[in-house]
């Protein structure tokens, strides 16, 4: 299992432009930021990666963390530090939101395996979810069903590693999955680059939460972006 837990300078961000929910303003201070890298063969395979961060007030800081399975064998472990996770940013941390990008598909995902694994989980049950596609949907009056990497153009997010297809991604845990060793083979640079992808994907959930109302701006302008992204990089 590969643990990596990471903090990251948080850039400048004017609260004026911060996502509301139910007129609460601190919604970003109040959030993790969740995103899983998986597996699906007609049904839930396994979570390859579970990401997420959060914002630390006082460090002025995002905590990253994420999980990686590099066998079969670590999928269940995987799952019970999912939900320990879980656990300690609410009970520990009071985060009271959980903060997604078209997050029904790994919320399909993570719960299937729980109730697979018999791990008495349910997240719902102890955070909001704020999926930022559907509020997206929202201010645009459900005229574009946007993909995260447009998304994060309109907020003048800059990813600071490399796009990767999530068949791709899949295709890797996969191999993972069926061949115990596979991990010894694959290239170093591969994993750190499908790692650095989920860590852009979580990072930016929090950054176009905080870019909000740019974004808002933006739609109500009548914008549009000229480049539409692939749609295997949709999520």
């Amino acid at each position: 299992m590969k643990i990596l837990e990471q903090c990251y300078d948080v850039e400048e961000f004017d609260l004026s432009d911060v996502l509301n929910e139910e007129d609460d303003p601190e919604v970003f201070k109040n959030a993790i930021y969740f995103d899983l890298e998986h597996y699906v063969y007609k049904k839930p395979v396994c979570i390859g990666i579970f990401g997420c961060c959060y914002y630390d007030e006082n460090l002025n800081k995002l905590i990253i963390t994420q999980y990686m399975i590099e066998n079969k064998y670590e999928v269940h472990t995987l799952l019970l530090m999912a939900k320990d996770y879980f656990q300690k940013m609410y009970s520990e941390l009071k985060k009271k939101y959980i903060v997604t990008f078209s997050g029904n598909n790994d919320f399909t995902v993570i719960n299937y395996l729980f109730n697979k694994y018999k791990i008495d989980f349910d997240i719902k049950n102890y955070f909001k979810e704020i999926d930022l596609q559907k509020e997206f949907a929202k201010i645009s009056n459900n005229k574009e069903n946007i993909g995260l990497k447009n998304l994060e153009k309109i907020a003048g997010i800059n990813r600071k590693n490399e796009l990767m297809s999530g068949v791709t991604i899949a295709k890797t845990f996969a191999k993972i999955i069926k061949d115990r060793d596979y991990i010894n083979r694959v290239p170093e640079e591969k994993i750190n680059k499908i790692l650095n992808y989920n860590l852009d994907d979580v990072i930016n959930l929090f950054y176009i939460c905080v870019k909000w109302k740019k974004i808002k701006k933006f739609v109500l302008e009548g914008k549009h972006l000229e480049d539409k992204e692939d749609s295997e990089d949709i999520s």
